[in-house]
């Protein structure tokens, strides 16, 4: 089978953020299962507009591109306040038909809950612009205290084991989907 174009978008942008140590976790774990090209997407490097103006900055159209050449994607995001960051509304309120028939896989951490409540709020959204949430989903729940300094997981069984089958799943969307868009373009 071919490889998949996956962005992996890296969802937090504050200061001292969790995020790219979880990101760099899954990026190894994609690696390792293999059929993927991975393009990870920092949500804090890419300088997108806060105002919905309407005029295409460098920056939208780099991310555009990028999300456009994406098979599928999986978004790493923590829970704050019960939801999702701001830095990915403003991401998917920039872009629109770059998700159009193409999967979303949730890797997500965060306190008791593991940011599993942004993943909530992030279903709806995404169902809104046309793409599918698969269900299978990587959760870290109380995230600082399961990675070493290296990054690294102290006790990785259960982890590894749901991103094996978030990746399993997420491939079987993106090809489904690749070939059905190939076949028939996608209209909404």
């Amino acid at each position: 089978m071919d490889q998949l174009d996956v962005a992996v978008i890296v969802g937090s942008t504050r200061e001292g953020r969790f995020g790219p140590v979880v990101a760099r976790w899954f990026a190894k774990q994609a690696s390792a299962h293999g059929g993927y090209r991975l393009d990870v997407i920092d949500l804090a490097e890419a300088n997108l507009p806060a105002a919905l103006s309407g005029q295409v900055t460098d920056e939208v159209r780099a991310i555009s591109e990028r999300l456009e050449r994406a098979d599928a994607f999986v978004v790493v995001t923590p829970e704050y306040n019960h939801s999702y960051p701001a830095s990915l509304k403003t991401l998917l309120d920039w872009h629109g038909t770059q998700w159009q028939a193409k999967p979303v896989a949730f890797v997500s951490y965060g306190g008791l809950s593991g940011g599993l409540r942004a993943v909530e709020h992030l279903r709806p959204v995404f169902a809104e612009l046309h793409a599918t949430t698969i269900r299978e989903t990587v959760s870290f729940h109380g995230a600082w205290g399961q990675f070493d300094d290296q990054g690294e997981l102290v006790s990785p069984d259960a982890a590894t084991a749901a991103a094996k089958a978030l990746l399993d799943q997420l491939s079987w969307w993106a090809h489904a989907l690749r070939d059905a868009r190939r076949v028939r373009p996608y209209a909404s």
